[in-house]
């Protein structure tokens, strides 16, 4: 059973890598753009999809212009059944989404796998509204199985520019045993972070083939990593304030 995992794992992400290679590559056209013309990357999720917006972030051998937009009330830890039921709620994303720093020709990355509730729909839209160059990384397999949520009856694969299919299936869950009834083992944070980091990757290679610096956190624990970090904070601090 544990080979199987494994195996589930790897199998969905050469699935990804070989089916949404055109959009990995556009999305990160899209990134190295932004970040040369000092754009920033936001990134959004609810519960367990606010991991991936953290994974990237503050990281070594990262893009320092990371923004992650990090909601409490949607987090586990203030209660995960209440998180359940806010990012279902209708204009709920209004309360945080307004005041945020987002411009024109920024990117915005909404990560929801079931790709069904109002508040990351609703976050893509107002997004979009501020100008972003809005990317959702969902499952399409599962948006598709399940009615939305959105008073508007949209999907978030509706409220973006670009979708990438993470090919998580319906449920999240890889793994069956003749002895239970349900399906378990989750796949799509392992899926959604080598995704993520894939395209940051290209988007740096892009930058580099460009003749143009990638601002990259060094690792803390290496040789003149602090004063090459706080020179990109410095830079990046005033519109991502979780730097300080």
């Amino acid at each position: 059973m544990l080979q199987l995992y494994f195996d589930e794992i790897i199998t969905a992400i050469e699935r990804a890598r070989k089916q949404e290679h055109t959009k990995l590559v556009k999305a990160a056209e899209e990134i190295a753009q932004c970040i040369q013309a000092n754009g920033i990357v936001h990134l959004f999720g609810c519960g367990h999809s606010h991991l991936l917006t953290e994974e990237v972030f503050y990281r070594a051998g990262g893009l320092a212009p990371i923004h992650p937009i990090l909601v409490e009330e949607l987090m586990l830890h203030k209660g995960a059944a209440r998180s359940s039921q806010l990012e279902r709620q209708n204009d709920f994303a209004q309360s945080f989404m307004e005041n945020q720093d987002i411009r024109k020709d920024d990117i915005f990355i909404v990560i929801s796998t079931s790709g069904i509730n109002p508040v990351p729909i609703d976050a893509a839209k107002i997004a979009k509204q501020k100008g972003a160059f809005v990317i959702a990384l969902t499952s399409l397999e599962y948006s598709q199985s399940r009615p939305s949520r959105h008073k508007s009856g949209q999907h978030l694969y509706d409220a973006a520019d670009l979708v990438i299919d993470n090919h998580a299936p319906k449920g999240d869950a890889l793994i069956t045993h003749a002895a239970l009834p349900m399906k378990f083992g989750s796949g799509s944070t392992i899926i959604g972070a080598t995704i993520l980091n894939s395209i940051f990757v290209k988007a740096i290679q892009i930058m580099a083939d460009q003749g143009f610096e990638p601002p990259i956190f060094f690792s803390g624990n290496t040789e003149g990593a602090d004063q090459h970090n706080k020179k990109l904070i410095e830079i990046y601090k005033e519109r991502i304030p979780f730097l300080s």
